[in-house]
């Protein structure tokens, strides 16, 4: 596959399972349009991102959660570093997670959500974007299972009630002050099963190909930039790849803009156990392969790794 795969989620999954899954292998990318994100919902959720970070520092802090990882609510600019990068990343971004029943048996693991009293539409928005970015991811995942010989609804179990969290993020005009070296993101896997980007038609998303080239994600207006994370890599053995990618600088005008995106990171349930696909293990490498690990675990041990846990 010489470019990375875009094809309409409109379509029967059977006959975009082989595209996706190809693109996933070769790149770790692939563009979703048709995702059926609605177009309204996509400008009054970037409208209501825009009237939070418009706000004063001070009001915007008050939202950071200490303890928690970021997990919830406000992370500050300059907060984030990218694992084995020397500075900090330049952007600042706000979390919505999944709201559980105190009761429920995966609550302990998520922590409640908070609200920005003074964008009053922020969480009736936001709420409708996670249910409809996630509704789009579980479809993808059916391509994905069926590209991987499984049952379209293999994914179904592993990512209900699962920790995925959409993040709202802003990367400032750039600072003359900022640190030699810093970019808006700098190169990164994402730790999830797929992550899904809004946000991505303005210049700045590379992914690294296996040949060591930077190569630039552009999706068409309104369409999804789709990427693997480590979590999937895992189960496929590394047949899917989780691709380093970073946000480069802008040039000329751009550098005097904020750029906002909003990716939604689709995670497993925090008690599945992400072990190796016997379909992905070659006859007699199953000594090779990833050993299991419960996904909440190795949520952890990638936070910890990212200075954020």
């Amino acid at each position: 596959m010489s470019t990375i795969a875009s094809v309409s989620l409109d379509r029967p999954l059977e006959d975009i399972a082989r595209d996706l899954g190809e693109s996933f292998a070769e790149y770790g990318f692939a563009i979703v349009r048709d995702h059926g994100v609605p177009d309204d919902l996509i400008a009054r959720a970037e409208e209501a991102s825009r009237a939070f970070f418009a706000l004063p520092e001070e009001t915007k802090r008050a939202y950071k959660i200490e303890g928690i990882g970021g997990a919830r609510g406000y992370t500050p600019f300059g907060q984030e570093q990218a694992k084995d990068a020397e500075v900090f990343d330049l952007k600042e971004f706000w979390h919505v997670g999944r709201d559980l029943p105190a009761d429920h048996p995966l609550a302990r693991f998520m922590e409640p959500n908070v609200w920005p009293a003074e964008v009053p539409e922020y969480e009736a928005t936001m709420r409708e974007l996670y249910l409809a970015l996630e509704a789009s991811g579980r479809r993808v995942l059916s391509a994905i299972a069926i590209h991987l010989g499984e049952d379209p609804r293999f994914f179904d179990p592993a990512i209900e009630d699962g920790n995925s969290v959409l993040r709202l993020l802003r990367y400032p005009p750039l600072p003359e002050d900022a640190p030699d070296g810093a970019i808006r993101a700098a190169p990164h896997g994402d730790i999830n099963a797929i992550t899904m980007l809004l946000g991505a038609e303005e210049a700045g998303l590379e992914l690294l190909t296996k040949k060591g080239e930077w190569l630039a994600v552009s999706p068409p207006p309104g369409a999804l930039a789709v990427n693997i994370g480590d979590m999937l890599e895992r189960l496929t053995n590394g047949r899917l790849r989780s691709t380093t990618h970073r946000v480069v600088n802008p040039r000329g005008d751009a550098v005097r803009r904020a750029r906002y995106s909003m990716p939604f990171f689709l995670h497993f349930r925090p008690d599945y156990l992400i072990d190796p696909l016997p379909s992905c293990i070659t006859q007699g490498e199953e000594a090779s392969a990833p050993e299991p690990i419960l996904a909440h675990d190795f949520l952890m041990q990638r936070l910890r790794e990212i200075k954020l846990a």
